[in-house]
């Protein structure tokens, strides 16, 4: 289970047509005078997970400016190369095993040889960047491609018709939270990855009909109750993510423009999530719904 919170719904099954109406991983928030639509995103897909909800192609045409967790379109491939390489690589040249201990070292081994990952490739790298690393193994293996995501779609969409696209943070800070995670939290994250991802391909079809029908429910008992026995990652990569976040976003409520933010679907669900925050601080907060398909 620890896998399918980790990958913060990083992947899809094949996209059945939607038929009659249904709530979708996407809220309104009402501003003084504009709106800000929150979408929870599959970071993966596969060409035959499209076409994505109609309501999402809605509230993207009704936004002016989209926001992503980072602004994807001023990446620069050699400068995120070298920060993974900065953040992910031991600097001292202490190797996987030291930093494991020996005998987890040795089951992490026994693990990864049960899904034809040879662990010694990673042998300079932190447990955290192998775990991660692990993970696209995996995710590739099955067939699932980056290029496809949501946020890829979007920005790519955003491009063409010349939309702003911003993002909220850095990819540097988004690995300055992984990496500044205590080398247990890093341990038991590299440890459940790589127990669960035999598993990786049978156990995403209810967590995605959640996620495309917008089942909160699901994916709070099915991922976010999961995320939180491991305190140090939920605090890291969610909770206190979604408190600067909730920041940013009551300040584009004053704003005229209508906005289209898109993060990891967790960062949505839950006492912690964004539109929780918000409505806590005034705000309304309506759950979209894809319309009743056309016959």
């Amino acid at each position: 289970m620890f896998l399918r919170t980790l990958l913060l719904l990083l992947l899809a099954v094949p996209a059945l047509a939607d038929e009659g109406e249904h709530p979708l991983t996407l809220w309104q928030v009402a501003g003084h005078s504009n709106s800000v639509f929150l979408l929870g995103s599959i970071h993966l897909l596969r060409p035959q997970d499209y076409p994505l909800p109609t309501a999402i192609d809605t509230a993207y045409a009704d936004a002016e400016v989209l926001i992503m967790e980072v602004d994807m379109d001023d990446i620069d491939p050699i400068t995120t190369q070298a920060a993974f390489a900065r953040y992910g690589l031991s600097p001292d040249g202490t190797t996987l095993r030291e930093l494991m201990g020996d005998a987890l070292y040795e089951d992490a081994v026994a693990a990864a040889t049960r899904i034809n990952i040879p662990l010694d490739m990673l042998s300079k790298t932190e447990p955290w960047y192998a775990a991660m690393t692990i993970e696209m193994m995996m995710l590739n293996r099955i067939g699932f491609n980056p290029a496809l995501g949501v946020e890829m779609h979007m920005m790519s969409k955003a491009a063409e018709d010349g939309k702003r696209i911003d993002g909220f943070e850095t990819i540097e800070e988004q690995l300055q939270f992984l990496d500044g995670m205590s080398l247990q939290a890093q341990r038991d994250m590299l440890m459940a990855t790589l127990e669960e991802s035999a598993e990786l391909e049978s156990m995403m079809d209810e967590l995605i009909q959640a996620w495309r029908h917008g089942d909160t429910e699901v994916l709070i008992s099915r991922m976010l109750v999961d995320l939180q026995q491991h305190e140090e990652l939920n605090k890291a990569i969610v909770t206190d993510r979604n408190a600067r976040w909730v920041e940013q976003i009551k300040k584009l409520l004053d704003d005229d423009d209508d906005y289209l933010i898109v993060v990891g679907a967790l960062h949505l669900v839950g006492p912690d999530g964004v539109p929780l925050q918000l409505e806590k601080s005034g705000y309304t907060i309506r759950q979209l719904s894809e319309p009743p398909a056309v016959r």
